[in-house]
């Protein structure tokens, strides 16, 4: 064992020690060596021994354009001489032209969009980015997961990392490659554990990924996913947390957008396996919840083989993660029950006494809804049709009209997917969690991945691109503390009074979106809570209350407010902000009443604070003891507006807001984010049209700007950009005050004079290092430029001058030698 050569599966020096053959070796040590001594002699007299092969191990440079063999200045950008937008820009343009997608900003790393297969991702890669020097090898995605792995391995510390840009940047695809490359680095010898793990991301959005206009594959959830390592770095299990998703997708959709994409993989897995008519799905007209305007629906359902492909993988991720074929069972009968239940129309009812009472006229698709979801289908009808108000112990039902039975039905598909959704992920945390015979959890550290939606401005936005851009707000508040406090920590460490970096965050509008009382949110919920109230009057509060440079109203437009964003202004139109953030759901009881235990639970667990569902402990019989007495006993028809009637359904449910669900999220994902060291991945979108090697100047520009890229540059503008250790300034700098055969020593002094000759200002020493502005370096290069010219100039006239008299000494010589040898011949020939 202690010979095998990899050294990713050879055993500690610990766990040698204690093995048996070792313990066994105290005291006998020398008769031990003698006896190995005659083994080895006897193995080369028997001419076994295996010749070793002695090569040269290859260190070049993995991939590069011509002329990249030497150390890439370019590689990051912090080294250019000058720092500025035109640079950057024209930078990132010339390395994207040959293929270097990757970019370091000091230990940041950009990653542009390639739009096509890159073969740099390969197992060879992933050895070549291991424990490795980060300039031995060009820029890579592999590169800041190796740097995370290895500072949480080496310091024991649990690490974050941030991947950010806009939709269709490329984060999803850079958050597969980390976990790739971590599930390589933390190899154990559970290979099942390893293959569940890679499954995670593929089988999570399906769930919560969906077609948008910009991007084929758009996160509509922000995702954490935390890999749980053991103190010596072998990964040991899998945790994901899931924010704000994106339900309203589920019953409606802009022009040119899907609905998530398990319901196209179901639809063509079902129709391929010839089992449509068990799941009550027709095979002409597609449900209304996926239809869409261009009448190609069900064409491409048949036709793609893609959707058939993804439907197989979904299927393999479930089996590989470990999820039981009747939870997968279960799962398809809740979603084809959502597309059924997207069919159900209303039709109102005239009557002598009110005309506000709706009903259902076809009843199929009310029946093929309750027949999936296990209910009873009078009982849905009546859930959907009426509701019951309590008032003074008095519980009154009341008949729903057409618009309000149609949000009732709508909720319903919300909340069942909503809750399905977490359900899954729950269940992937479950299967995932490690085993507590290999390393208890706590003593173990986690990297954890952070895949968020990107800032968002459209034609239109509305509250979703509110609550994304509030999201992106707080990670770049959380981006510039982390990279100025770095700074600030170096000036404290160096002496440096850091009161000469200002810095400008936007902490004033974070405050303005989450303070209490008077922020926008708790002004949203404050309204949210007035039966009255309207999108105007909300609208009106905002105007009334945020008074600030961030917030304005437009004239003209009464639904419509803006605000100044770190990315600039955006304008939110306000029509049915209202209705979204209460995201009212009445009929929690019909449905747990359902004889599908999987369904019974996802409305019988409590939501948690961030609106998922709560991880039960028990999974059947934590559902059947929430359930109302009458129902646990047994399968017992009953009255569903009897159970509405139940107190403890009508009075205790507080009813919690999107906008408060929003701001725990915020709160949760942060308190995961400031335990780790911060790395983060600025991804980029090159171009609109997902053109490969195509780079647009001005949409790079404007994400550069969104990602903070140009704003860490200010920070360093305003800051000590260059921060140079004695030894190597003057190593570098000393031409420039000293002569060039002598070698100064890196010392304060030394630099001092090299700074005085150059007649730089606004420079600062501390204790070991040289503090530069950003422009210092550009002069002291350029002052550099003209010594070493001068002193090129002086060495080629000494060069020539040395040249010429020693061809001159050997011409002298050969015709000295040319006349010896005529001499001696002549004589010869004469004798």
């Amino acid at each position: 064992r202690c010979l095998i050569k990899d050294f990713e599966t050879r055993p500690s020096v610990t766990h040698l020690l204690e093995h048996p053959f070792i313990k066994q070796v105290h005291g006998k040590d020398m008769s031990l060596q003698k006896r190995l001594a005659e083994l080895i002699q006897e193995q080369q007299q028997l001419g076994s021994i295996a010749k070793t092969r002695h090569e040269r191990i290859h260190t070049r440079r993995p991939y590069h354009v011509d002329g990249a063999d030497k150390y890439a200045l370019d590689d990051d950008l912090v080294n250019l001489e000058v720092l500025d937008e035109d640079t950057i820009i024209h930078q990132l343009q010339k390395r994207y032209a040959d293929l270097q997608i990757y970019t370091y900003v000091g230990d940041i790393l950009i990653a542009l969009n390639p739009f096509q297969n890159l073969s740099i991702y390969s197992p060879q890669f992933s050895k070549l980015y291991h424990g490795v020097k980060r300039s031995s090898n060009p820029p890579h995605i592999f590169a800041s997961a190796d740097a995370a792995y290895q500072s949480m391995v080496t310091f024991s510390k649990d690490q974050c990392i941030i991947i950010s840009g806009e939709s269709g940047a490329g984060k999803t695809e850079s958050a597969h490659l980390i976990v790739q490359h971590l599930t390589f680095l933390g190899k154990a010898n559970n290979r099942a554990l390893r293959e569940k793990i890679l499954q995670v991301n593929p089988l999570v959005e399906a769930f919560g990924n969906a077609c948008t206009v910009i991007n084929d594959n758009s996160s509509r959830f922000g995702k954490y996913l935390e890999m749980m390592f053991t103190p010596t770095g072998a990964v040991m299990g899998a945790k994901i947390s899931e924010y704000l998703l994106e339900k309203s997708r589920v019953v409606k959709q802009a022009v040119g957008e899907k609905n998530f994409h398990i319901f196209y993989y179901i639809y063509a897995g079902l129709y391929h396996q010839k089992k449509l008519s068990e799941y009550r799905l027709p095979d002409k007209k597609p449900p209304r919840y996926i239809d869409n305007e261009t009448g190609r629906v069900m064409h491409d359902i048949i036709t793609k083989d893609s959707y058939g492909r993804q439907f197989e993988a979904i299927q393999h991720c479930f089996r590989i993660i470990g999820f039981t074929d009747e939870e997968v069972y279960s799962v398809y009968r809740i979603l084809t029950g959502i597309l059924n239940t997207g069919n159900i129309e209303f039709a109102a009812i005239s009557s002598q006494h009110q005309t506000d009472k709706s009903e259902i006229p076809n009843p199929e698709a009310l029946d093929n809804a309750a027949a999936l979801l296990s209910i009873g289908s009078e009982e849905l009808q009546e859930a959907l049709t009426s509701h019951c108000v309590v008032t003074r112990g008095e519980t009154i039902i009341r008949t729903n009209t057409v618009d309000k039975a149609a949000d009732v039905r709508d909720a319903m598909s919300k909340a069942l997917y909503g809750r399905l959704f977490s359900w899954i992920v729950n269940r992937i945390n479950t299967l995932l969690q490690p085993d507590k015979n290999i390393c208890n959890a706590e003593n173990g550290m986690n990297v954890g991945i952070l895949d968020i939606f990107g800032f968002e401005n459209f034609a239109r936005n509305s509250f979703e691109q509110l609550c994304i851009n509030i999201a992106n707000e707080q990670i770049q508040f959380y981006f510039n503390q982390h990279i100025f406090a770095l700074e600030q920590m170096e000036y404290q460490s160096e002496g440096i009074d850091a009161t000469t970096v200002e810095y400008e965050d936007n902490r004033p509008l974070l405050d303005m979106f989450l303070q209490k009382p008077m922020g926008l949110l708790s002004l949203l919920d404050e309204e949210s809570r007035f039966p009255q109230a309207t999108d105007l009057t909300l609208v009106d509060k905002f105007e009334d209350n945020l008074r600030c440079k961030y917030f304005w109203r437009p004239k003209g437009v009464e639904l419509s407010f803006g605000i100044q964003h770190y990315a600039g202004k955006v304008l939110y139109d306000a029509c049915a902000f209202l209705e979204k953030n209460r995201d009212t759901f009445y009929i929690v009881v019909v449905l747990r009443t359902s004889e599908n235990k999987l369904l019974q639970q996802l409305f019988s667990s409590p939501l948690t604070k961030t609106g998922n569902l709560a991880q039960a402990r028990a999974r059947v019989t934590a559902a059947s003891r929430s359930l109302p007495p009458q129902l646990s006993a047994g399968r017992i028809k009953v009255d569903t507006m009897e159970v509405m009637r139940h107190p403890e359904e009508t009075t205790n449910m507080k009813r919690q807001t999107v906008a408060s669900y929003f701001r725990y999220s915020l709160m949760d994902l942060l308190s995961k984010m400031v335990v780790g060291q911060p790395h983060f991945i600025r991804c980029i979108k090159p171009n609109d049209d997902r053109e490969a090697l195509m780079f647009s100047h001005e949409r790079v520009l404007l994400q550069l700007r969104y990602t903070g890229i140009l704003e860490t540059v200010k920070i360093r503008q305003k800051g000590y950009s260059h921060r140079i250790l004695f030894e190597e300034f003057v190593k570098r700098y000393y031409y420039l005050a000293f002569k060039a055969h002598e070698t100064p020593l890196g010392s304060r002094e030394n630099c001092l004079a090299i700074l005085e000759k150059s007649k730089l200002d606004n420079w600062i020493l501390g204790k070991s290092k040289v503090f530069l502005k950003y422009y210092h370096i550009e002069q002291l290069n350029l002052f550099l430029r003209e010594v070493i010219g001068r002193v090129v100039v002086m060495q080629a006239y000494i060069k020539g001058w040395l040249g010429a008299r020693r061809y001159k000494k050997v011409k002298e010589k050969r015709e000295n030698s040319a006349i010896a040898i005529q001499s001696a011949w002549r004589g010869y020939e004469a004798r």
